[in-house]
């Protein structure tokens, strides 16, 4: 899941444990395990040192030989303020990325995304348009915000694309009775969940079919039927018109 070698919210701790991607002993391990079952292996994400005061949220695909494939920075930080007095700011420890990020596997494309990236389609639609038939999406949603929108946001963006979504997600109570919500995800490209986890750590598998990304974008076209469109703003006056990307 998200930030899976650093579960931790005080700065001071965080920084203290950090390393640089050379020398993060979480990442050498992953990649010795791939190169150990010559598998693809999605690792993360990672918090790594950017700078003395300032880390980055990153993710990994990494190649049966051990080798990185393809790396990616969480580009949208999760600042808010959630009723109940539960409030996040992750910009002040994380800076942001600013590239999407999509690579080739022998099954097809696959795009990264991290967390809080997933309240933004338009980068799950640019994924998709650039050829992605697959989406990670490794995260630490709340407890609140788990139980409203974590599997209505999945399979949105699952059906959006008409992409595999795979989501591992961070469970259980954290410190200052910070809880995270778990629930790992596996969602076809028609947006039915083909695998659940809970909210105790665990494995699960499901059987993926890359040919469903495409039966599913022949069903409903969306990708190819976006038009660019215009926002009359009466506040701007008559003759002002916003041009826009639209989508379907």
């Amino acid at each position: 899941p998200e930030v899976s070698n650093m579960m931790q919210l005080n700065r001071k701790a965080l920084f203290e444990h950090l390393a640089d991607e050379a020398d993060d002993l979480s990442l050498k391990a992953y990649r010795a395990l791939a190169a150990e079952l010559k598998i693809h292996l999605h690792v993360g994400s990672l918090a790594l040192r950017a700078s003395s005061e300032r880390a980055v949220n990153r993710s990994f695909l990494i190649g049966p030989d051990g080798g990185v494939i393809a790396s990616y920075d969480k580009i949208h930080m999760f600042d808010i303020d959630l009723p109940g007095g539960e409030s996040y700011r992750e910009s002040a420890n994380y800076q942001p990325g600013e590239t999407a990020v999509i690579s080739d596997l022998p099954w097809g494309r696959i795009g990264l995304t991290i967390c809080y990236d997933l309240r933004f389609p338009a980068l799950y639609r640019a994924l998709a348009e650039a050829g992605a038939s697959f989406v990670t999406v490794p995260s630490a949603f709340t407890r609140k915000t788990g139980e409203a929108h974590w599997h209505v946001l999945l399979r949105a963006r699952a059906i959006e694309t008409g992409c595999f979504v795979f989501a591992a997600a961070q469970a259980g109570l954290h410190e200052n009775k910070r809880e995270t919500y778990g629930h790992s995800l596996i969602i076809a490209p028609w947006g039915e969940i083909l695998a659940e986890g809970g909210v105790e750590p665990g494995v699960f598998l499901a059987r993926i079919d890359p040919a469903r990304v495409e039966t599913a974008r022949r069903a409903v076209p969306s990708l190819q039927h976006g038009r660019r469109f215009g926002i009359a703003d009466p506040k701007s006056g008559p003759d002002h018109l916003h041009l826009v990307r639209g989508s379907a």
